[in-house]
């Protein structure tokens, strides 16, 4: 590996950790106002719905298949590694829609975002699943440009910065889902 490519690779890897690094900060703000605020009189205490349990594993599956893929791109193995990378699409496709069904299943219980018949809890948790469905939605585009850049036979073994990179930032929003999931089980 020449030294600019070096170069290169440690700049975008110090750029992801810089945004991730900003991303947990955001929502550490939002975990800590949740929290702050959960001691009003008028905080709500409902079930998360079931759909969110099924957005666990599908994450997690996630996960597992974008794992697979850089695994697969360091064997030069860009068929499998394709494979991957869409199942990871398909499996992120799955857990938004989970999203919106959980979400669904909050507005039949009466669980709304904002207005009058709103509550600073249900509102929270439809800040929390929001925010982070924003940036899985970034990271699904970013799955996209990857699975294009492999098929056009950008990667392979000794050359994959951006199947690594793109691997880096799914399992950090998969880590993000479970934080999220257990705090709201927990201190819902």
């Amino acid at each position: 590996m020449n030294d600019e490519l070096i170069l290169k690779k440690k700049s975008l890897k110090n750029m992801l950790w810089l945004a991730i690094f900003s991303i947990i900060m955001m929502f550490s703000g939002i975990v800590s106002a949740y929290i702050i605020r959960a001691e009003g009189s008028n905080w709500l205490k409902f079930q998360l719905p079931d759909a969110f349990y099924y957005s666990t594993i599908i994450i997690l599956l996630s996960s597992g298949s974008i794992y697979l893929a850089q695994k697969s791109i360091q064997k030069n193995n860009r068929k499998a590694t394709t494979q991957f990378l869409l199942l990871t699409l398909l499996l992120g496709t799955l857990f938004s829609l989970s999203q919106f069904l959980g979400w669904k299943e909050l507005y039949q219980h009466g669980i709304v975002y904002a207005g009058k018949y709103s509550n600073p809890a249900g509102s929270f948790l439809y800040l929390l699943t929001a925010l982070h469905l924003l940036h899985l939605l970034s990271g699904w585009t970013g799955i996209v440009v990857t699975t294009i850049k492999n098929i056009l036979k950008k990667y392979d073994s000794e050359n994959y910065l951006g199947i690594e990179l793109i691997s880096i930032y799914w399992h950090f929003l998969d880590a993000l889902w479970i934080f999220l999931f257990l705090f709201l089980i927990f201190i819902h």
